[in-house]
């Protein structure tokens, strides 16, 4: 399926104000995300959505598309949405939300999580991977999804889900930032009230269960982690150095 990733980016992060500007590396972090999407070999197009005309310099200095949003959008679905509708695209077009602070994202779970969208039946998919480490299972910044049996999200947590009383009984699993969606669901999307569940967690993507539509999720055996604070991005650093790329 051709896809189009629209790469939501904000100047003003909580825990790390203009962090997809930081460019320790010698490049800013939005350009590794936009050469992470590229690398996965499945867009049609890669577009960044901003708020800020140096991202979107940035953006461009990349050879890539840069639209340029609304400032108070609650959310990257949100921003995406506005995207959509500069960029004029069709109502069947199949758009990769990949965030602005995740530069280590991977292939099969992009391509895995496109594929779900074969699905009729489907408007939105995402992915995850087994969480192995306890200390991440407890850890209210590291997302959480339930699934049932035919890989549909049952709940999206901060909190440890499933109770972790016999991990071997069930595998928790860890959400990536990542997002499909057919265009026209975006729209519906954005017209959606807030709910109680999504505003509690802070989470997006609770508004879409809770209004009783389905998201499908790809399980990769191995994911990436995003980008929220400064220490975060200091080890981002040090493992492209050790890697010895720049």
């Amino acid at each position: 399926m051709d896809a189009i990733c629209i790469i939501p980016a904000r100047f003003a992060s909580e825990r790390f104000p203009g962090k997809v500007l930081a460019d320790a590396t010698g490049r800013p972090l939005i350009v590794h995300v936009i050469e992470a999407a590229r690398s996965c070999g499945v867009f049609a197009r890669v577009v960044v959505a901003c708020d800020d005309d140096r991202i979107a310099s940035a953006a461009r200095g990349a050879g890539c598309e840069a639209v340029l949003t609304a400032p108070e959008h609650p959310n990257g679905t949100s921003r995406i949405e506005e995207a959509a509708r500069v960029l004029r695209l069709e109502d069947d077009a199949i758009i990769v939300n990949i965030q602005g602070d995740e530069p280590e994202i991977e292939a099969v779970p992009v391509r895995g999580a496109i594929a779900m969208l074969e699905d009729p039946d489907l408007a939105v998919s995402t992915a995850a991977c087994p969480i192995t480490r306890r200390e991440d299972h407890l850890d209210p910044n590291v997302v959480k999804v339930v699934i049932d049996q035919r890989s549909r999200a049952m709940y999206f947590s901060r909190a440890p889900v499933p109770y972790p009383r016999a991990l071997g009984q069930a595998t928790p699993l860890r959400h990536f930032g990542l997002y499909v969606y057919r265009r026209a669901f975006l729209g519906e999307y954005v017209r959606l009230a807030s709910t109680p569940l999504e505003r509690s967690e802070r989470l997006e993507q609770l508004r879409i269960l809770e209004h009783g539509h389905e998201i499908g999720v790809f399980v990769a055996e191995r994911g990436w982690s995003g980008i929220d604070t400064p220490e975060q991005y200091d080890a981002f650093v040090a493992r492209r150095r050790a890697g010895g790329a720049g």
